[in-house]
């Protein structure tokens, strides 16, 4: 995360709420050789306190996690290159900014019969925010999700710390931060119109 205090300001709950709504992050931990790492959804809990997800089983994050191991998840929102010409000061440089929070706990397997419940309430986060009837699990045609779920594996994460990292160009006077705002849709990045907004609402 950044060193900067000034990008780190945001409160826990800003930080939960940023999470749980995008849903998906990098899992990593460390491995014999290297770090290990998956992009997976996720479930945190609206207390910050628990994270559900699974992984497939030849995962090898699955072989290294016999017992409970630490593990963090990034995950990413939007992100884009700022040039120093939109400021309309001088003397400025490049800079990337972005939003990031960091979840690190301790990730443990779960019985296999916590993963038909787990599966439910992942789908169900998204599905609700479709402009559709919810799919559900019970669509499937019997047996096919039995023998799905036998390739994939439950976990929860918990004894979370969680953090953040907002970089909206709050160490610039509000008038640049706005002329960089302005600006940031022209750029290279990901979601660069939610990134402009909130450029716009950084404090």
């Amino acid at each position: 995360m950044h060193p900067n205090p000034a990008f780190r300001t945001a409160e826990t709950a800003r930080n939960i709420a940023f999470a749980r709504d995008r849903a998906f992050g990098t899992l990593a931990m460390n491995g014999d050789d290297a770090p290990l790492t998956s992009h997976i959804p996720f479930l945190l809990s609206a207390d910050g306190a628990e994270i559900e997800l699974h992984l497939v089983r030849s995962n090898p994050i699955v072989a290294a996690t016999k017992s409970p191991v630490p593990a963090v998840i990034t995950c990413l929102g939007p992100d884009g290159y700022v040039s120093p010409d939109w400021y309309g000061v001088e003397d400025q440089v490049p800079t990337w900014n972005y939003v990031a929070v960091r979840i690190r706990g301790t990730l443990e397997r779960l019985p296999q019969e916590n993963l038909h419940p787990l599966l439910d309430r992942l789908s169900a986060h998204f599905e609700e925010q479709l402009p559709k009837s919810p799919w559900t699990s019970d669509k499937m045609s019997y047996g096919v999700m039995e023998r799905m779920m036998r390739m994939i594996v439950p976990y929860r994460m918990r004894d979370l710390t969680i953090d953040g990292t907002w970089k909206l160009n709050q160490n610039k006077d509000d008038t640049v931060r706005m002329r960089a705002a302005t600006h940031i849709s022209q750029s290279l990045g990901v979601s660069l119109d939610d990134l402009s907004e909130l450029m716009k609402s950084a404090k």
